[in-house]
C-alpha cells in the first residue's frame, strides 16, 4: 500500500498563541487533503495548545533529552514531550548540531529514547556546500546516518529519515530533483542494510528551503515521501499550498 506524503512543518523559534489561528486552518483544511498526512512541530510552550486546537493534523517536539530523571536544567525528556500532547519528535536537525554540537551518538541516544516512550522520530541528516562542492555529499550523509540511526527490532516503524542540505536550509536555494533522488536512493539502500524489509516503512522527506513554488517539483524527485517545511509552514496559506501539492502527488 502506498504511503501518503508526509508534510511536516517546523516552526522552529516561533509562535506564540497568536498563531493558533494558522495552526487550526492548518487544521481544518487537513480534513479535504485527506491524501496528505500533515503534522507540526511548535516550539515546547505550544505542543499542549495546538494538541488542544488541531485534531485532525499530528503534533511534534523540535529535540528532547535522551536521559530521563536525571538533572538537566532548561530540558526536556521525551516521557514529558509525550504528555505535552507531542506524537513524534524531530532529531538532529542541521541548525542543532552545529549551534549546540549535537554529535550522531547524541542523536541515536535521543531517537532510541524517543522510542522506547513510544514518540516517532524524525532523523535529520544533510551535507554541507563544501562537501557538496567537492562530491562527497554522499559519503558524508552516508556516515551521518548510520552513526544517528537507532537501534532495535522495530525502530524502522516508527522512524522517518530528513535529508535537509545544510547549505539550502533558509538559503533559498535547493539541489535539482536528479541530486535529490540520488541522495535518497542511498538513503533507502543504507536503510535496507540496518533494518532489511522493515525499511520499506520508512519515508524519506526532502527539507531545505521548501516553499509554495517548488513544491510539486521537490516532491517529483525519486524516493521522496514527503517535505520538512521551515518558514514557509508558519502561515496556513503557504503551508497549504505546499500540502496542497502533496495531495496531487498522493492522488
Amino acid at each position: 500500500m502506498t504511503q501518503r506524503p508526509y508534510i511536516v512543518g517546523n516552526w522552529k523559534m516561533n509562535g506564540m498563541r497568536a498563531m493558533l489561528g494558522e495552526a487550526r486552518a492548518i487544521d481544518r483544511a487537513a480534513e479535504r487533503l485527506i491524501k496528505a498526512e500533515v503534522a507540526l512541530a511548535p516550539p515546547f510552550t505550544m505542543i499542549h495548545a495546538i494538541r488542544r486546537e488541531a485534531q485532525l493534523i499530528g503534533v511534534g517536539a523540535q529535540n528532547c533529552q535522551p536521559e530521563d530523571g536525571l538533572e538537566h536544567t532548561g530540558e526536556i525528556s521525551p516521557a514529558m514531550v509525550k504528555d505535552a500532547g507531542a506524537g513524534f519528535v524531530i532529531l538532529g536537525h542541521c541548525e542543532r548540531r552545529a549551534h549546540h554540537h549535537e554529535t550522531d551518538a547524541m542523536i541515536k541516544a535521543k531517537a532510541e529514547a524517543a522510542l522506547a516512550v513510544g514518540l516517532g522520530v524524525i532523523v535529520c541528516v544533510g551535507e554541507t556546500g563544501e562537501q557538496r562542492k567537492a562530491g562527497q555529499a554522499e559519503q558524508a550523509i552516508a556516515a551521518r546516518l548510520k552513526g544517528s540511526l537507532p537501534g532495535g527490532d522495530n525502530a524502522a516503524e516508527k522512524l522517518t529519515v530528513a535529508y535537509e542540505p545544510i547549505w539550502a536550509v533558509g538559503s533559498g536555494r535547493t539541489p535539482t530533483p536528479d541530486e535529490i533522488g540520488a541522495v535518497h536512493r542511498m538513503i533507502r539502500s543504507q536503510l535496507m542494510e540496518t533494518y532489511g524489509e522493515g525499511a520499506a516503512a520508512v519515508r524519506i522527506l526532502y527539507g531545505g528551503s521548501v516553499n509554495v513554488e517548488n513544491a510539486a517539483e521537490l516532491l517529483s524527485a525519486d524516493e521522496v515521501g514527503g517535505v520538512l517545511v521551515g518558514g514557509a509552514s508558519r502561515s496556513a496559506e503557504s503551508f497549504l499550498g505546499i500540502i496542497a501539492a502533496a495531495a496531487e502527488r498522493g492522488s
